[in-house]
């Protein structure tokens, strides 16, 4: 591409990007009403730009144009890289319900595939318990079924210290790689994202309606209580940050396929970044709260309540500021 095409194909974003720049406070603080995302992204783009231009050999006045802005814009995203606590707490305190809302039509599809399987799967084996079997291999069925005996005490005597950190580590693990397997499974046209839901779903449903079933709602129930708000609507909320990648490739409207993908991939991360603490929470208290034997049934179903209650709320409320 010759300079004069690529410079007018770009001049939008160095202008708005230099437009950012002249708002910039003294110590390199942005506006008040400056997004400092957005800025980042577009520093990233000025900053491939560069590496373009001297790649292809373009004049010295735009390498000495562009390193000026690249420059500048260092400076201002350096210092908000050092404010990640901030950031974070910002993002926890309404950007991520935010960004959820935004994307509810995704959000939307994500339950669908998630908790039509669950109930469905729920109902068949109230009606017809061998259905299990159609969903779980007949030794994850007993070994569901001897973790969750009350004759047995399935959840067994109460942990040494180290043995909880070592579920942790495990619960980490287990829960973290299915959220990723649902947001990276977007990258095949969606198509894994859909099956780790509707699995996640009929798994999980099948062995909700077979332990209740067989009257072990107490010992089934008081475990999953406490941290199933945040898991499964994290799965859930992975799923549609798939969905959304899923889309980019097979309905890119109107952009080439690849800037459609970094689109929606930009707007994934978030979601998924807000998932992974959610996990991270819920394998805790999966840890350290649902399987302790000391604990008072009423009392873990009250937590497990107030659990649903604000994690609905939050999606719900939290961040109404930002206009979504």
């Amino acid at each position: 591409m010759k300079q004069q095409a690529f410079e007018r194909s770009r001049a939008d974003l160095w202008a708005r990007f230099a437009g950012r720049l002249q708002g910039v406070k003294q110590g390199y603080k942005l506006a008040d009403d400056e997004d400092p995302q957005a800025f980042a992204r577009e520093y990233e783009q000025l900053a491939r730009d560069l590496n373009l231009a001297r790649a292809r050999g373009y004049s010295r006045s735009l390498l000495v144009r562009l390193n000026d802005l690249v420059v500048r814009g260092h400076n201002v995203v350096y210092v908000y890289r050092t404010s990640f606590l901030r950031a974070m707490l910002r993002f926890l305190g309404g950007g991520f319900a935010a960004r959820v809302r935004q994307e509810w039509r995704y959000v939307a599809v994500a339950m669908a595939l998630f908790w039509l399987p669950f109930a469905a799967i729920w109902i068949t084996i109230a009606l017809a318990p061998e259905y299990v079997y159609s969903v779980m291999a007949p030794l994850d069925v007993a070994q569901l079924e001897a973790m969750y005996d009350p004759s047995a005490r399935v959840l067994g005597p109460e942990r040494e210290a180290d043995s909880d950190f070592a579920m942790f580590g495990f619960y980490i693990w287990n829960n973290i790689s299915i959220g990723f397997q649902a947001f990276a499974g977007g990258l095949i046209f969606g198509v894994l994202s859909v099956f780790v839901l509707v699995f996640n779903g009929l798994h999980i449903g099948a062995a909700a309606g077979h332990l209740i079933g067989l009257g072990f709602e107490d010992t089934f129930l008081s475990f999953v209580a406490g941290h199933s708000a945040l898991e499964l609507i994290a799965i859930v909320l992975s799923g549609a940050a798939g969905l959304m990648l899923g889309s980019a490739l097979l309905f890119p409207g109107g952009q080439p396929r690849g800037a459609a993908l970094r689109d929606a991939a930009a707007r994934g991360v978030e979601i998924v970044m807000g998932c992974a603490l959610m996990l991270l929470g819920a394998a805790f208290i999966e840890a350290f709260w649902s399987s302790s034997t000391l604990l008072p049934l009423m009392l873990k179903y009250v937590f497990g309540i107030v659990m649903w209650v604000l994690v609905l709320g939050y999606f719900l409320f939290a961040g109404r500021n930002r206009g979504s």
